[in-house]
């Protein structure tokens, strides 16, 4: 049976809070609708995001966006070959005055970090991030520091260009709740960008009404009282399982195309996300269509593809349809 155990008022309000981010959003990014709900769902959920187009759509504005729409503090760091996993998390500096080290924090304190083109660092650069974006804090001198609260990482890498990067490990990648991949937007939406460049609205001071980092977290804890039946969880773990060649029904040849399945990481963040579609859509319980919505962007960086795949063109995403297409739904 299916029942809500969100109140309608907190119902309500959490809507109310989505539209006043929505608004903010609407000043300043053109189109990328998707981009925008996986950015809105991923701080509800308190997760991380990784974006992957080519340059030039509007990923560091969104950023910025995101960051002013919760009146939060944001930070940009451009990854680099010789970026030092010091440049990010911080070091300490030798204050000849007091004969004292002081903590100098790094730019990863925000509550907003961009990082980008994140596979152009090192991979000791790139490891640096996991315990502020796992634990949320990072370590100095042996000193720990809990980063801002909320926080949420947005990394950035082109697909294009290959010279000189290095991929991110799966650990790595399934670090991260969402992973968008970004198109160019359509004629329509691109005579709007120029309209908005020539009549300097993109330029323009913002001016919707931006939410505190209260209402955020509690918009964040809203998010775990939506009600996930138990059916929708073992579906949930079906439909996972069933990357993994291990579910209750069998895509014919997914062996041959498939070579590690998602992780349970995988099983938590479609759950974590259907909560927060729900509450979007002013629900107070999952729905199975709210476990299809950003599926893609869930397991589409979890799922790691044979060569034959590869070879055959066998996008990550036609196998996440087979499986969702084969998994009976409650």
């Amino acid at each position: 049976m299916t029942r809500d155990t969100v109140s309608p008022s907190d119902r309500s309000r959490a809507i109310a809070l989505c539209e006043r981010i929505d608004a903010v959003f609407d000043q300043r990014v053109v189109g990328q609708r998707q981009l925008r709900t996986s950015l809105v769902v991923a701080l509800m959920c308190g997760g991380h995001v990784l974006l992957e187009s080519v340059p030039g759509l509007a990923k560091t504005t969104a950023a910025q966006t995101l960051a002013h729409a919760v009146s939060g503090s944001f930070h940009r760091i451009q990854c680099t070959p010789d970026l030092m996993p010091s440049d990010i998390v911080g070091t300490q500096v030798f204050n000849y005055g007091t004969s004292q080290f002081t903590t100098q924090l790094g730019p990863v304190h925000a509550n907003v970090v961009l990082l980008d083109e994140i596979n152009r660092s090192s991979a000791k650069t790139q490891s640096a991030m996991l315990e502020a974006m796992q634990e949320r804090q990072t370590t100095i001198a042996g000193e720990i520091h809990a980063v801002p609260s909320p926080f949420m990482v947005l990394a950035t890498q082109n697909p294009v260009e290959e010279e000189g990067t290095h991929v991110l490990p799966e650990a790595q990648m399934d670090r991260f709740l969402l992973k968008e991949v970004l198109d160019y937007p359509d004629a329509e939406q691109e005579v709007e960008i120029l309209d908005r460049i020539s009549d300097g609205r993109m330029v323009r001071p913002l001016d919707a009404d931006r939410l505190g980092l209260d209402e955020v977290a509690w918009l964040q804890r809203l998010v775990d009282q939506v009600y996930v039946d138990a059916s929708i969880r073992r579906y949930v773990v079906d439909l996972v399982a069933t990357t993994r060649g291990r579910g209750p029904v069998q895509v014919p040849g997914l062996d041959r195309l498939v070579r590690m399945g998602a992780s349970p990481r995988g099983s938590i963040s479609l759950m974590r996300v259907a909560q927060a579609v729900a509450l979007r859509a002013g629900r107070g319980h999952v729905v199975p269509d709210d476990v299809h919505t950003l599926r893609n962007a869930v397991l589409r960086h979890r799922i790691v593809r044979t060569f034959d795949a590869i070879a055959d063109d066998v996008s990550t995403e036609s196998i996440i349809t087979s499986v969702f297409d084969a998994v009976p739904v409650p």
